[in-house]
C-alpha cells in the first residue's frame, strides 16, 4: 500500500494519543517539548527532596559496588550493620543510572557529573567501568540477598528500584537484555526502565515518550527528567528472539547483539526443503525495534564502518544524520537501475518468507514484492528517528487486509518493505507509507545465494554481513520472548 495518507489509508490525525510521533524540533523550547518533559517545564523540583526520594543508604551503595567490583555477591557484607537498618531511611524510588559516555557527543561526561552530584557516585554506573549484567548478577543480587536475610531497607529498595539509561537505542537494548535474566531465573520484580536519548534515532525514547534528543542547554532538564523517571507510568514492551542457522561456515564480525550459541533449533513444524550442510552454526540474539535485511542495512553497515574508522567526523547526532544521508546516496540504492541489473537487487531473488499470522499456530509463506529491496520487521511505530513507517492505518484498511491496529505489546510485528532510494525517502517522510506485507507473530526467512554472495542485516541499529551461498540455504527465525520488559513512560 503505497498510496498518500490523504487517500484513504492512512490517518495522520494529532488529536490520536501515540507517544511514537513525538516530532524532532531545533529550538530549545522545541527540544524540551519533543524530549517529552513540557508538562514540567514550570514546575519546580526541589533538589534536596528529589535526592532523598532517590538516595539509597550509604552502606547499600557501597556494598553494591563492591559487589560489582569483586564480582561477588558477598564482596560488600562488611558495609551492613550489624544492629539492623530499621532505623535507616529508605528512599521512596531508588534508582541507578547506567550512563553510556560515549553517546551524546561531547556532552556524555558532563551529563555523567550532573547526575552523579544528583544522586551519588555509586548509583550512577558508567558502562565502559559496569557492564549490565554486572550490575544484575552481582550488584541487584547483593541486594536481594540481604533482603531475603531480613533487611528492611534492602527489601524496599529491591521492590521499588528504578532504571534510567543515558544513551542511545543500543545501549538501551543492552540494558533491557540484560535485566531479561531476571525473568528467566524467577528474580522479580524486574525494574522499570526510563531512558535518557543521547544516541542518533533514539526510536525506543521517542515511543515511550522520552523524546528523539535530550536538551543538554536546559539546566533544570536533568532534574526533571529523574523527577518523571521516578514517578511515571510502565508499560509493557516486547522483545523478540532470533535465531540465524548459517551453513557451515560463521558470521564474520558479528555485532554486539548476536552472540554465537552451541544449542538452538528452528520449528520443525515448518519443514526445510532440501539438503541440509553436515555441519551448520547458530546465532542468536534479541531485539526490541526492529530487524530489517537488505539495503537499509547495507547503508548502516557503511555508516557503523565509517564512524568506526574516523570517530572525529562523528561527533553527534546532527553528524551522524549528514554522514548516514552520504552512505544512503553512495551504495546504489538511488543508482542501481543505471549501474546494474535491478533483478539482481530485489530481496525476491534470495529471500522465501514463512509467517505466522495473529490468532494462528500454522506458517504461510509471504510472497515477497519483486521491487522490494529491504525488508522490515518493526515491533514500535518508531523507525529512523521517528519516522512511522507502517503508518497509522484506518479501521476499514485493516479489515481488509486482516491486520490489527499496531502495538509494541500486542505479540506482533509489522513487515513491510522499501524499494528504491527514492521511494524509502518518500516514506521517511511520511509522504505515503511503506510497502505492506504482513502482520506476525512468527517469521522464518530463508536466503539462498543465487547471483548474490553475502546479505546485509541488522538488529536495532546494529548491522553486519551475512555470506550466503547457492548450495545451502541460511535461516533466520524470529520468535517473541516470553517475558515482556517494563518501561517508564516519559509522558
Amino acid at each position: 500500500m503505497d498510496s498518500p495518507p490523504s487517500e484513504g489509508e492512512t490517518s495522520t490525525s494529532q488529536g490520536e494519543s501515540s507517544p511514537s510521533r513525538t516530532v524532532s524540533r531545533s529550538s530549545m523550547m522545541e527540544s524540551i517539548r519533543s524530549y517529552g518533559l513540557s508538562r514540567l517545564a514550570g514546575i519546580k523540583i526541589d533538589t534536596d527532596e528529589l535526592r532523598r526520594r532517590l538516595l539509597m543508604p550509604q552502606y547499600l551503595r557501597l556494598a553494591m559496588l563492591d559487589s560489582i567490583t569483586k564480582k561477588d555477591v558477598d564482596g560488600g557484607d562488611q558495609h551492613f550493620p550489624s544492629s539492623g537498618s530499621a532505623d535507616v531511611p529508605c528512599p521512596e524510588s531508588p534508582m541507578i543510572v547506567f550512563i553510556n559516555p560515549r553517546s551524546g557527543g561531547r556532552n556524555g561526561p558532563v551529563l555523567k557529573e550532573r547526575l552523579q552530584k544528583l544522586i551519588s557516585e555509586e548509583q550512577v554506573l558508567d558502562l565502559d567501568d559496569v557492564k549490565p549484567h554486572e550490575f544484575v548478577r552481582y550488584g541487584l543480587a547483593c541486594i536481594e540477598k540481604w533482603a531475603n536475610d531480613g533487611d528492611f531497607c534492602a527489601k524496599e529498595i529491591r521492590q521499588n528500584i528504578r532504571i534510567v539509561v543515558a544513551g542511545g537505542d543500543g545501549t538501551v537494548g543492552w540494558v533491557l537484555g540484560c535485566l531479561g535474566e531476571l525473568n528467566q531465573n524467577g528474580r522479580e520484580p524486574v525494574p522499570p526502565v526510563a531512558i535518557i536519548p543521547l544516541g542518533t534515532g533514539n526510536d525506543l525514547s521517542r515511543s515511550f515518550g522520552w523524546g528523539g534528543s535530550y536538551p543538554f542547554t536546559w539546566k533544570s532538564g536533568i532534574k526533571r527528567t529523574l523527577h518523571r523517571a521516578s514517578v511515571g507510568p510502565v508499560s509493557n514492551l516486547d522483545s523478540w528472539h532470533v535465531v540465524v542457522q548459517v551453513p557451515g561456515g560463521e558470521v564474520a564480525d558479528p555485532p554486539h547483539s548476536l552472540k554465537a550459541a552451541e544449542e538452538c533449533s528452528l520449528d520443525k513444524t515448518l519443514e526445510i526443503e532440501g539438503d541440509l550442510p553436515d555441519k551448520v552454526n547458530f546465532y542468536e540474539g534479541v531485539f526490541y525495534n526492529y530487524f530489517s535485511i537488505g539495503m537499509d542495512a547495507k547503508v548502516a553497515y557503511g555508516f557503523h564502518h565509517f564512524r568506526n574508522e574516523k570517530p572525529h567526523l562523528a561527533q553527534g547526532p546532527l553528524a551522524n544524520k549528514i554522514i548516514y544521508s552520504g552512505y544512503s546516496c553512495s551504495q546504489g540504492w538511488f543508482l542501481t537501475t543505471c549501474t546494474s541489473d535491478p533483478s539482481l537487487r530485489g530481496l525476491k531473488n534470495i529471500l522465501k518468507m514463512h509467517v505466522k499470522k495473529v490468532n494462528s499456530t500454522e506458517w504461510e509463506q509471504i510472497p515477497v514484492p519483486k521491487s522490494v529491496r529491504a525488508v522490515v520487521a518493526l515491533n514500535l511505530h518508531n523507525y529512523g528517528s521517528g519516522r512511522n513507517p507502517w503508518g497509522n492505518l484506518k479501521p476499514k484498511y485493516l479489515e481488509k487486509r486482516g491486520f490489527v491496529e499496531a502495538r509494541s505489546d500486542d505479540g506482533l510485528l509489522e513487515i513491510f518493505g522499501l524499494k528504491e532510494g527514492w521511494h524509502a525517502s518518500f516514506v521517511m517522510t511520511e509522504l505515503i507509507s511503506a510497502k505492506h506485507i504482513a502482520q506476525a507473530a512468527s517469521i522464518r526467512m530463508e536466503l539462498r545465494g543465487g547471483e548474490w554472495k553475502e546479505a546485509f542485516m541488522q538488529m536495532d541499529g546494529e548491522p553486519w554481513k551475512q555470506p550466503i551461498c547457492n548450495d545451502y540455504s541460511t535461516f533466520v527465525e524470529i520468535n517473541r520472548v516470553p517475558f515482556q520488559s517494563v518501561m517508564v513512560n516519559g509522558e
